[in-house]
């Protein structure tokens, strides 16, 4: 067999290779392709993507959330005494253990942002898709006032879900507050729900449901109506990339939504610590009675007590969740 031969027949065998791989790397980009775009990923992945940014934000931000948390329950009661800082509180919980106390309740604050996150952003790409095709159709543009009310929605819904999460979250980071012979040491989010389900019920796993509702109700209107429009507003107005839009648009929809919701986060918060004392009662009859008593007794700028820590906790795990969501949803588009 000459050379030449020898040479074409390795030619061509190169050839079929080469379209044997082009065939199969189109084939698999076909497949997923088509999953991406069947009816139902089409309809789930607002809520996968939501959910996946809420845990990545959530894991990066725990230790400042923790802290959050012991500045809302310091004081209570009384509206004199010292006043905690954010750094004082962080070196008091490392003094007493270690550094990854800093991230007691990540369990559940994780099982709670693949509930709540997952269902907040997936409703609201979901109002929000049907928004703009309907706003499409009559040839018009989605408004504030649109925007604001899918927030609103998706806010609600998703808390009223999610409450239960966030009640064994604020259990597991107050439990080291309460003297050691009265502690719960919840090992995890699980052991955390089971406590409470056999020792007050099963409904007590919504308590505090009505300000958690409002908070993020009030949260979600500054978060992501907020950003939506501050995106759209950016865009029509500014050259920027999109990356930056994105960001700065982000940041704006995190200071909205801490002053919204902090009033409502610090009584859910006080609501969802309480437990019954020896005569049987609890402290707050309900959020109103709350909102009354905090008031009254330890003065109205309690409500704002901690704003820096909670802008600080709110703003990064705003801008994250978006950023994230919003490559996931290029990503998977």
């Amino acid at each position: 067999m000459s050379s030449n031969t020898i040479k074409q027949a390795a030619e061509a065998a190169r050839s079929k290779s080469s379209n044997i791989t082009k065939q199969g790397t189109e084939t698999v980009a076909a497949v997923k392709n088509d999953f991406l775009h069947t009816p139902f990923m089409r309809a789930a992945l607002p809520f996968i993507n939501g959910g996946a940014a809420g845990m990545i934000a959530t894991t990066c931000i725990q230790p400042v959330d923790m802290i959050k948390v012991r500045l809302q329950l310091a004081g209570e009661g009384v509206s004199s005494g010292p006043k905690p800082t954010p750094l004082g509180i962080a070196r008091d919980i490392i003094a007493k253990g270690k550094v990854l106390d800093l991230y007691t309740g990540l369990s559940a604050g994780l099982l709670r942002q693949a509930v709540y996150t997952t269902a907040r952003l997936g409703f609201f790409d979901t109002f929000m898709n049907s928004l703009k095709f309907r706003a499409h159709q009559k040839g018009t543009e989605v408004g504030f006032s649109e925007r604001a009310t899918a927030g609103l929605a998706a806010g609600g819904i998703a808390a009223f879900i999610g409450n239960p999460a966030d009640l064994a979250l604020i259990r597991m980071q107050a439990d080291g507050l309460k003297p050691l012979e009265q502690r719960k040491n919840y090992k995890s989010v699980v052991d955390a729900l089971v406590s409470i389900v056999k020792g007050e019920g099963v409904t007590a796993l919504w308590a505090g449901a009505a300000p958690t509702v409002v908070r993020a109700m009030a949260l979600n209107l500054g978060q992501l109506a907020c950003f939506s429009e501050a995106k759209a507003q950016l865009k029509q107005h500014t050259t920027w990339n999109p990356q930056a839009q994105t960001l700065t648009a982000s940041a704006v929809a995190g200071f909205f939504a801490s002053f919204l919701s902090l009033p409502f986060d610090f009584v859910k918060t006080r609501l969802q610590k309480q437990q019954r004392g020896p005569d049987g009662k609890l402290p707050y009859k309900g959020m109103i009675d709350c909102f009354a008593k905090v008031a009254k007794h330890e003065g109205p700028l309690r409500f704002y007590r901690g704003f820096t820590t909670y802008y600080v906790r709110i703003a990064p795990h705003a801008m994250i969740t978006l950023l994230v969501a919003d490559y996931l949803g290029f990503l998977t588009k």
